[in-house]
């Protein structure tokens, strides 16, 4: 089968840093209580065969564009490991998680996938599942889990055994459709004249990319409050809190935005992963489908937070119309050599899914890596309710100081937690964006306040 037009990106990537582990995603879901190890390894080993994007090899001979094949004989298999008897079994457990994610991965040999199930107590598992980003993603890693936990509730009598996935070679064959569609031709003319409009879009050169030395992370933890305020506003403004979120980081990002991309004027562009799953047979396929494209935010400065929100918010969705047609694509007709591609930065990722529910026990996920970040990117997780609420914020040393990381990552959350009140609906977005310099004192004790250490 052909490679999508996502996963040539990634092998354009791979041949650019052959012996660099970049593009690793790996989650684990951790388990505690009443597990029954044989009916887990059971699920476990049959999510595995159902996904068969975690089988593919790849074949490329260096003159044509490589191809890829789902080998049941290069299937991963599930390695079981109890550490009990070590002396801290978890931090075991955690170094060599850290310890598989950073090795690097040969495209053109080596399996993308690995999953170990590791024993830490009596009663609590870690189950650690790895993939390289050019065979799924993100998403594609929470349906694996989910579906894992299907599989396992139905083998002790709870809830229905649901469905395998779809093919691979479904999807091709429906995007293969896709593009012989009015739709994509629509989509087509919908990017081109957008990009027409949008003239501080960045382009990054493959060889520029560095992945070598660390970046910079932090993360914030939010209260239970600003989940409930994010929640209630979003419902009372008939929006989806994930694109509330979005829009009110936006806001901060014209005023404080990373480095010298600090935006001027009125406009900011972000990048936006997009699922492009809705209505296709990718709705249940573990792969490579998020795109990723940009969205430009405009504010009217006598415009009333409430309407710019209401009017942004309704943007948004009418790019989602068009959001099946990638990236990639658009870059070509953008005239994009190869070797080249969008700077993707600053990016906004709003992940708002449910851990996966394992029956008689507690449950939950942990993020290891999400592959490699350009710029400035700011990523919240949550539950669908926005429950557990997170940020972290990850940026280039190169691009963004440490000191003004760290100011961004006290000030941030406080922003968004001064603006999440309905008082503030009213105030016109002149008067809160950009952010005074005079009230950066301001910002820090109402962090203070509101994230107490």
């Amino acid at each position: 089968m052909r490679l999508t037009l996502p996963q040539l990106d990634f092998w354009e990537e791979f041949t650019f840093h052959p012996d660099q582990p970049v593009s690793t995603v790996a989650h684990y879901i951790e388990l505690d209580g009443q597990v029954d190890e044989a009916l887990l390894k059971q699920a476990i080993a049959q999510t595995i065969r159902e996904a068969e994007i975690l089988s593919v090899r790849f074949r490329a001979d260096g003159v044509n564009e490589p191809t890829q094949v789902c080998d049941p004989e290069f299937m991963p298999g599930l390695t079981v490991e109890d550490l009990r008897t070590e002396a801290d079994p978890m931090a075991v457990a955690l170094a060599r998680m850290e310890e598989d994610l950073a090795a690097r991965l040969d495209l053109r040999k080596d399996r993308l996938s690995a999953h170990v199930l590791y024993r830490v107590t009596d009663t609590r598992y870690l189950w650690y599942i790895r993939a390289h980003h050019i065979i799924v993603d993100g998403y594609g890693l929470a349906l694996i889990e989910q579906r894992c936990a299907e599989l396992y509730n139905h083998s002790l009598g709870q809830g229905l055994p649901g469905l395998p996935f779809h093919s691979l070679s479904s999807f091709l064959a429906e995007e293969d459709r896709y593009q012989a569609s009015h739709q994509w031709e629509a989509d087509r003319a919908y990017w081109s004249d957008y990009f027409n409009q949008t003239k501080d879009i960045e382009v990054l050169e493959r060889g520029d990319e560095d992945y070598g030395g660390p970046g910079l992370h932090a993360q914030v933890s939010f209260p239970q409050g600003v989940s409930e305020d994010l929640r209630t506003i979003a419902r009372d403004l008939d929006l989806g809190w994930p694109d509330l979120l979005t829009l009110l980081c936006s806001l901060y990002l014209l005023g404080q935005g990373p480095g010298n991309r600090r935006q001027a004027g009125d406009k900011v562009t972000l990048w936006l992963p997009f699922m492009s799953r809705w209505g296709s047979v990718g709705a249940h396929l573990p792969a490579l489908l998020v795109n990723i494209l940009p969205f430009q935010v405009e504010t009217r400065k006598s415009e009333a937070l409430s309407a710019f929100l209401k009017r942004s918010a309704g943007e948004m969705r009418q790019q989602r119309r068009h959001s099946r047609f990638r990236i990639e694509q658009i870059s070509k007709d953008q005239g994009l050599m190869d070797g080249s591609r969008y700077f993707f930065s600053p990016l906004i990722n709003v992940l708002p899914f449910n851990s996966p529910v394992f029956t008689g026990c507690k449950s939950g996920r942990h993020i290891l890596g999400s592959g490699p970040a350009d710029g400035f990117n700011l990523t919240f997780r949550g539950e669908a309710d926005a429950g557990g609420l997170t940020l972290q914020l990850d940026a280039d040393p190169s691009l963004t100081g440490k000191a003004e990381f760290d100011r961004h990552a006290r000030d941030l959350p406080a922003f968004l937690a001064r603006l999440l009140v309905p008082e503030m609906l009213d105030h016109p977005v002149g008067s809160l964006v950009p952010v005074p310099r005079a009230t950066v004192q301001d910002a820090a004790d109402l962090a203070a306040k509101c994230f107490p250490m």
